[in-house]
C-alpha cells in the first residue's frame, strides 16, 4: 500500500527527537488495554463479532478529536510484509502482526499514537515519546481514552476495574514501559544482576519487539508486571523510580570503563564504524550490535562522522520488512542482507 511505502520513507516523531535522558532511554510507552462491553474477548469472538468490534472501534476513533488526522488500516487489506513493517515501527505488537481475524490499527500522522483493534484485547491504545516522558505520554493517552469511552461502553467492574483477556492487565489495564540502551552494562556483565533485581521487585524485561522477542542492540524493554490495586499515577511513578537509577548506573559505568580501558573501548567502536562503512552483506542482528556500539561512541564524544539521528534511523530502516517494502517485493535472506549493507553504506556516505 502506498501509505506504508510513504511511512517507510519518513521518520517517526518518537525516534527522531531527543527526549530527556535520550542517551539511555530510547522511548517511553504508555499502553492501555480496553474491551467493549457485551462482546467476548477476541480469542473467544467469532468472525461476525470481531467484524462488529472492528467497525464500532473505527467509528469511535474517526470522531475522536485527538485522532482526526489518523489513518486506519484493516489487516485484511495488508500482506505479511506490511504487518511486519508495522511491528518494526512499534505500531503493533508481535502477536498482532500475525494478522489473525478482523484486526486493524489506527495510527496518527506523527506515529506517536496507535490503537490496535482485535489484538489480545478489543483495543490496545499506546502512546510513545522519545526519552523518559512517561507522564507526558500518560496525559495524552488518558485524553484519547476518555473520548473513546464517550462512544464505546468499556467492559468495567467496580470491584476489579477494566476487564481484560489476560488477568495481569485487569485493573487499570495500564502497561508502562521504557526502551533502554544499556551497552556498557551488557559489556561489563552487570546487566544480569540488574535483570534479577527488576524481577524481584515486580518488573518485566522484554526484547526489542516486546513479549516473546529477543534482545538486540543492547535494547531492553522494562515494564510493570501488575496493573491491579494501584492508581495509574503510582504505577508510572514507581517505574520512573526504577528507571532513573538504571540510567545513572549505565552512565557511571560508561565513565568507569573509559577510565579503565579507553583504548580497548575506542578500538571496539571504531571497528564497528569501519565495518558498517564498507560492509557488503550483513544480518539485522549484527547491524543492531554494531549500531549499538556506534551509539555508545557518540555519547563518549568519539570522532565519528555520523550523528545519533542517523543511528536511530538505521535501527528502524535496516529491518527486514522496511527493506522489502521499499523494494516492493519479497526478498530472500541473502538479498535482504546485501540490500541492508548497501543501505547502510550509502547512509554513512551521505
Amino acid at each position: 500500500m502506498m501509505q506504508l511505502i510513504r511511512m517507510c520513507k519518513k521518520k517517526s516523531k518518537w525516534w527522531k527527537e531527543k527526549g530527556p535522558f535520550f542517551d539511555v532511554v530510547i522511548s517511553s510507552r504508555i499502553r492501555l488495554a480496553r474491551n467493549l462491553s457485551l462482546f467476548p474477548f477476541p480469542h473467544k469472538a467469532n468472525n461476525a463479532q470481531q467484524k462488529e468490534i472492528l467497525e464500532k472501534s473505527e467509528k469511535a476513533i474517526k470522531v475522536n478529536q485527538y485522532m482526526k488526522d489518523s489513518q486506519i488500516l484493516r489487516f485484511s487489506e495488508l500482506d505479511k510484509i506490511d504487518l511486519q513493517l508495522l511491528m518494526e515501527r512499534h505500531l503493533i505488537s508481535y502477536e498482532h502482526s500475525l494478522g489473525q481475524g478482523y484486526g486493524g490499527v489506527a495510527i496518527d500522522k506523527k506515529e506517536v499514537v496507535s490503537i490496535m483493534i482485535n489484538e489480545e484485547d478489543h483495543l490496545r491504545l499506546q502512546v510513545i515519546y522519545s526519552g523518559l516522558q512517561l507522564f507526558k505520554a500518560w496525559a495524552l493517552a488518558t485524553k484519547i481514552d476518555d473520548k473513546l469511552n464517550e462512544k464505546i461502553n468499556y467492559a468495567f467492574s467496580h470491584q476489579w476495574g477494566y476487564l481484560t483477556a489476560c488477568p495481569t492487565n485487569v485493573g487499570t489495564g495500564l502497561r508502562v514501559s521504557c526502551m533502554m540502551h544499556l551497552p556498557v552494562l551488557v559489556l561489563t556483565r552487570k546487566i544480569d544482576a540488574v535483570l534479577r533485581n527488576l524481577s524481584k521487585i515486580g518488573f518485566v524485561v522484554r526484547g526489542l519487539y516486546g513479549e516473546g522477542t529477543e534482545v538486540m542492540g543492547d535494547l531492553f524493554q522494562i515494564s510493570n508486571a501488575v496493573t491491579l490495586g494501584q492508581s495509574e499515577e503510582s504505577i508510572i511513578d514507581n517505574i520512573e523510580r526504577v528507571i532513573k537509577p538504571i540510567i545513572e548506573f549505565e552512565r557511571q559505568s560508561r565513565i568507569k570503563l573509559m577510565e579503565k580501558n579507553k583504548v580497548g573501548v575506542e578500538d571496539m567502536i571504531y571497528r564497528a564504524y569501519g565495518i558498517l562503512k564498507y560492509i557488503r552483506s550483513i544480518t539485522f542482528s549484527e547491524t543492531m550490535d554494531l549500531l549499538s556500539k556506534i551509539r555508545l561512541g557518540l555519547y563518549l564524544n568519539l570522532n565519528l562522522d555520523c550523528d545519533i539521528s542517523l543511528v536511530n534511523e538505521l535501527m528502524i530502516l535496516s529491518q527486514s520488512a522496511h527493506i522489502q517494502e521499499l523494494i516492493g517485493k519479497p526478498l530472500s535472506v541473502v538479498q535482504r542482507d546485501e540490500l541492508r549493507a548497501e543501505l547502510i553504506r550509502k547512509s554513512f556516505k551521505k
